[in-house]
C-alpha cells in the first residue's frame, strides 16, 4: 500500500465508520470507559428470550457481524465524556472529565478493538475513593508530617482500558483481552464469573463443536486491594462447557484460583479442574463448580438457575446446612420480552443467596475468588441475598429507560471476603447466614438517549443506597 493509499484509508475511518462496532459481543460497563450504549447485554438477553438469538451464556464472545459492519479494515473514533456522579452511598461528588481513542479493525485471521482513556476528576471529599475500585492516583496539598496522606484532595486523574485482541483459528477462537468474564444465563446475579468484576487481563481459548460449546480461560488476578502494582501473584483458571438443546441450554462452570503458584497446564480444555485441584496443597487454591440451565418458553418467557458449590465435605453436610462445612450459593431469575413494533421492551427479576464464607480462603490476600478485594463472581459477596427487578424498554437503537428495584441484605458472620476462613479443625463452626442483616431498599430509574455520535443519559438511585450519574459523551 503506497503512502497515499494509507493517509486515504486513516481519513476513511474518521469520517466513514462513525457506529459504534466491536469484534465481539460484550459485557456492560457499569462503572469507567461506558459508551453510547451502556446496556448491551441486556439486549442481547432480550434477543435471546424472544427466539432471535441461540442461547449461549458466556461472554465476551465472537461478533460475527463485525466485518460486515465494520467498513473499514481499521477505524480511529475520538472519545470525549463528562460525568457528574455521587451520592450519599458514595459519600462524594465527582465531576469527571475523559478522553481518548476507540480503536477497533481486522486483517486476515485476526481481529481487535481497543478503548483507552484518560480521565481527570475533582471530588467533594477530602479523601477521594475510587469509583470503579481500580487504583486512584490523588494530586493535592502537601501530605501530612509523618503520615504519607494527602491534607485534602484537589483532583484525581488515572487511566484505563479494555480491548480485545482476537485470533480465528477455524476450529476456535483464541482471545488476549483486559475485560471481565460472564459465565451463566444471569443478568445481575451470575455466581462463578460475573460483568460486575473489577477487569482483569485474561486469555481465552473457546470451540464449538456441534451443540456443544467449550470454553478455556486463563486471568491474571490480584491478591490485593487498589493496588498500583501487583501486591502477589494470584492466577485464575476456569472452563465452561454449554449444551445448546434449540430452548434448552445446560452450563457447567469450573474454576480454580492458585496463590504463588502458576500451573498453565490448568488451561488444558480437558483438565477436570475440580479433580485436579486435588494435586495441590489447600493453602494455594480454592476451586469451584457450578451449573445452570436457561429453558426458552413461548411467548417471550425465559426461565434459568444456577448453583454454586464453593466446598463441601459431604452431600449429607450440604444437605444439613448447619455449618461452614457447606459453601454455597443458588440463583435463579425469570425474564419477559417482546418486540413491538421498534420498540424493545421486557422485564426481569433475580434471586441470589450466597452462604457465608463463599469466596473467601483460609488466609486473607491469598486464594479469594476476587479481584482487587472485590469477588470475580455475584457481587454482593459472601453472606449475602438480592433480589433485583427489571422493567426496561427502548425505541430503535436510541432511546432507552429503565426502572430497576433492589432489595439487599448483608450478614456480618462470614460476609467479609478476606476474613478467614476457619481452617480444617473448626470446620464444625455453627454458620449464621444474614446474622444482623438489615434490608436495604433502591429503586433507580434511568434514561438515555444516543445516536452514532452521541448520548447522553441520567441515573439516579433513591432510598437506602442514594446515588446518581449524569453523563454526556462524543464518540466520532
Amino acid at each position: 500500500m503506497g503512502f497515499q493509499k494509507f493517509w486515504f484509508l486513516i481519513a476513511f475511518c474518521f469520517v466513514g465508520v462513525i457506529a459504534q462496532n466491536y469484534s465481539t459481543y460484550n459485557v456492560e460497563r457499569p462503572y469507567t470507559l461506558r459508551m453510547l450504549d451502556f446496556s448491551s447485554l441486556l439486549y442481547i438477553f432480550h434477543d435471546v428470550t424472544t427466539n432471535e438469538n441461540a442461547q449461549s451464556f458466556y461472554y465476551p464472545q465472537i461478533n460475527p457481524n463485525f466485518r460486515r459492519n465494520a467498513g473499514a479494515m481499521i477505524a480511529f473514533s475520538p472519545v470525549l465524556a463528562f460525568d457528574l456522579r455521587g451520592g450519599e452511598h458514595l459519600g462524594d461528588t465527582i465531576n469527571g472529565y475523559e478522553g481518548g481513542l476507540f480503536v477497533r479493525g481486522y486483517k486476515d485471521s485476526m481481529e481487535f478493538w481497543l478503548d483507552a482513556r484518560i480521565f481527570s476528576e475533582r471530588h467533594s471529599a477530602k479523601v477521594a475513593k475510587s469509583w470503579d475500585r481500580e487504583f486512584l492516583e490523588n494530586q493535592g496539598d502537601k501530605p501530612n508530617q509523618g503520615s504519607g496522606t494527602l491534607k485534602e484532595v484537589k483532583y484525581s486523574s488515572y487511566a484505563r482500558y479494555r480491548g480485545h485482541f482476537t485470533l480465528r483459528l477455524g476450529f476456535a477462537n483464541l482471545d488476549f483481552a483486559r475485560d471481565v468474564q460472564h459465565w451463566g444465563p444471569g443478568y445481575y446475579s451470575n455466581l462463578t464469573l460475573n460483568q460486575a468484576a473489577v477487569p482483569y487481563n485474561q486469555v481465552t481459548l473457546s470451540t464449538k463443536i456441534g451443540p456443544l460449546s467449550v470454553v478455556s480461560l486463563y486471568a491474571d488476578l490480584d491478591a490485593g486491594e487498589n493496588s498500583m502494582k501487583k501486591d502477589a501473584s494470584r492466577n485464575l483458571y476456569g472452563h465452561r462447557y454449554e449444551l445448546e438443546l434449540n430452548n434448552l441450554t445446560l452450563g457447567l462452570s469450573e474454576i480454580t484460583v492458585i496463590y504463588k503458584l502458576n500451573q498453565p497446564w490448568l488451561f488444558v480444555p480437558i483438565v477436570p479442574l475440580f479433580a485436579e485441584k486435588g494435586n495441590f496443597s489447600e493453602d494455594s487454591n480454592n476451586g469451584a463448580i457450578a451449573f445452570d440451565f436457561s429453558y426458552r418458553f413461548p411467548f417471550g418467557f425465559r426461565l434459568y438457575s444456577e448453583f454454586f458449590l464453593d466446598d463441601m465435605e459431604s452431600p449429607a453436610s450440604l444437605i444439613r446446612n448447619d455449618n461452614i462445612e457447606a459453601k454455597w450459593a443458588w440463583m435463579a431469575g425469570l425474564m419477559y420480552a417482546r418486540d413491538l413494533g421498534a420498540w424493545k421492551a421486557g422485564s426481569l427479576a433475580e434471586y441470589a443467596r450466597v452462604e457465608p464464607y463463599v469466596y473467601t480462603h483460609f488466609k486473607p490476600y491469598t486464594a479469594q475468588i476476587a479481584h482487587l478485594g472485590y469477588p470475580i463472581g455475584n457481587p454482593a459477596g459472601p453472606n449475602s441475598q438480592t433480589i433485583n427487578w427489571l422493567i426496561y424498554a427502548k425505541h430503535a437503537k436510541h432511546f432507552q429507560a429503565q426502572l430497576k428495584q433492589e432489595w439487599f441484605w448483608k450478614g456480618v458472620d462470614g460476609g467479609e471476603l478476606n476474613y478467614p476462613t476457619p481452617t480444617a479443625d473448626h470446620h464444625s463452626t455453627a454458620k449464621h447466614f444474614l446474622d444482623e442483616a438489615k434490608m436495604q431498599y433502591s429503586l433507580t430509574p434511568a434514561i438515555s438517549y444516543m445516536s452514532d455520535r452521541y448520548a447522553i443519559s441520567v441515573e439516579y438511585t433513591f432510598f437506602d443506597r442514594n446515588a446518581f450519574c449524569s453523563r454526556a459523551m462524543l464518540l466520532w
